[in-house]
């Protein structure tokens, strides 16, 4: 187990890896051969791994981060031997055994420390060299900087506004003889804006004229949030505070996990968080990665986002069907469900058997509340109770049927080709279950169920 009290598993170490080859290369290592010298101690492992030179590699991994060092010359983060050595100790008990570490893995372990005080004590001092808050002229500068980006925001706001204005003059027919050039040039120009939001869904204005019938009023739909977007921050300082931070979410502005952790108006709510869901995706060269939780006395859906890259591993790994008892600190927003994980309580516990839900109704009403405070927002955490998966047939897009059979959600049509649902559909056997997941306007895209413990999907 590592300082959290979690105990690894290799799905859990897989995870970690930057990619499927990495993923490969270290389950090859995982055998006791390819380790002459291991050990672990308060959450470190450590090892000595063959390679193909005369000295092996030094590999050390902190599962409190997790972070890692190998001496081995891949770019890779974590690389093949760190995973290697992690499978081998989240493996069979007793596969790593305890002992004092070597000096080199000391030194490397101290050194990690060091760093990690420097951090905190800069944050609570207000920066590096520090005594209190920031310098004035720091301070003075991360102003003029958001003053600057601001105004190119609202100038490429502008930009789009015309360009909407001349689409809707000359007719969406015409969209459909422009092709994806068109939405592309102004993409980028959004980005030169240094608006990645507007970017974003700018790109997502070509697809939708070729998405098939009726594709006029799914343009005018998503022209209309755009417009919307807009207008919101080009108006952003006569909106309420929490609808303003949703604004510049969705136009891609960021705020640091520190700021999140330390202001003063940031909600902190303690529960026993338990984790629905865990997925990775890849997102160009990054990977990133969701962890849906829901509190248990306060029934408060959250959502744990981090990236990684090949340079930096992913921050947390929190497989299904553990209990965290945590402070979870919410990102601003009219309707917040990101979070950044604070103070933990107590070990995570695993349980078994599914959270309490409610019916595709209930599911549909959550979705619909949310969307009223956020209009910009593609779908809501739920969890569904007593539904029975129908698959698609002669073109029909699979379904969750209430078990009654009054009231059914379609499945996202981008989820039929997932081998997850038939695997629920296996696990159902044509009886209720209860399924997490996310409802949106495009549908439902399943995530978990339980059988009783929590599967995959």
């Amino acid at each position: 187990m590592n300082p959290q009290g979690e105990r690894w598993t290799s799905d859990h170490v897989l995870a970690l890896a930057p990619d499927a080859p990495s993923r490969k290369a270290g389950s090859r290592l995982a055998t006791p051969d390819s380790w002459p010298e291991t050990g672990t101690r308060d959450g470190a492992v450590w090892g000595l791994c063959k390679g193909s030179g005369s000295k092996p590699y030094r590999t050390v991994v902190d599962t409190a981060g997790p972070a890692f060092t190998c001496s081995c010359p891949s770019r890779k983060f974590p690389c093949k031997h760190a995973l290697g050595l992690l499978l081998l100790w989240a493996g069979e008990e007793g596969s790593v055994s305890g002992g004092e570490p070597p000096a080199w893995v000391e030194e490397w372990l101290t050194a990690r420390r060091q760093r990690t005080q420097k951090k905190a004590s800069e944050h609570v001092n207000g920066g590096p060299g520090a005594a209190g808050s920031p310098s004035a002229a720091a301070t003075e500068a991360a102003r003029r900087r958001a003053a600057l980006r601001a105004q190119r925001i609202a100038a490429g706001a502008t930009e789009l506004e015309q360009r909407l204005e001349d689409l809707l003059r000359s007719g969406l027919a015409t969209a459909d003889r422009a092709g994806y050039g068109t939405w592309d040039e102004t993409a980028a120009r959004m980005v030169d804006a240094q608006a990645p939001g507007l970017a974003a869904r700018v790109r997502e204005l070509g697809p939708t004229v070729a998405s098939g019938a009726d594709w006029p009023s799914r343009l005018l739909a998503e022209c209309a949030l755009l417009h919307l977007l807009d207008q919101a921050f080009l108006g952003i300082d006569r909106l309420p505070p929490a609808l303003a931070a949703t604004v510049r979410t969705r136009l891609g502005l960021t705020t640091d996990t520190a700021d999140v952790l330390a202001g003063p108006d940031t909600t902190v709510v303690r529960d026993r968080w338990l984790v629905l869901a865990q997925h990775d995706a890849e997102e160009g060269v990054l990977t990133s990665r969701r962890i849906w939780l829901r509190g248990e006395r306060t029934g408060r859906m959250a959502l744990h986002l981090s990236f990684g890259g090949p340079d930096r591993a992913l921050d947390l790994s929190l497989p299904g069907g553990l209990v965290l008892d945590a402070d979870l600190a919410y990102y601003p927003g009219a309707r917040p469900l990101r979070v950044v994980l604070g103070t933990r309580h107590a070990d995570p516990v695993p349980v078994t058997g599914p959270p309490p839900g409610g019916g595709t109704d209930a599911a549909l009403a959550a979705y619909g509340d949310a969307l009223r405070d956020d209009p910009w927002l593609d779908t809501w955490p739920v969890v569904l109770t007593d539904v029975v998966p129908i698959p698609g047939q002669g073109g029909e897009p699979w379904q969750l049927a209430d078990a009654d059979g009054e009231s059914a959600l379609p499945v996202d049509p981008r989820c039929t080709e997932r081998a997850g649902l038939w695997r629920l559909t296996a696990i159902s056997g044509g009886e209720p279950v209860t399924v997490f997941g996310e409802c949106g306007h495009r549908g439902f895209v399943p995530l978990t169920t339980w059988d009783p413990a929590p599967v995959a999907l």
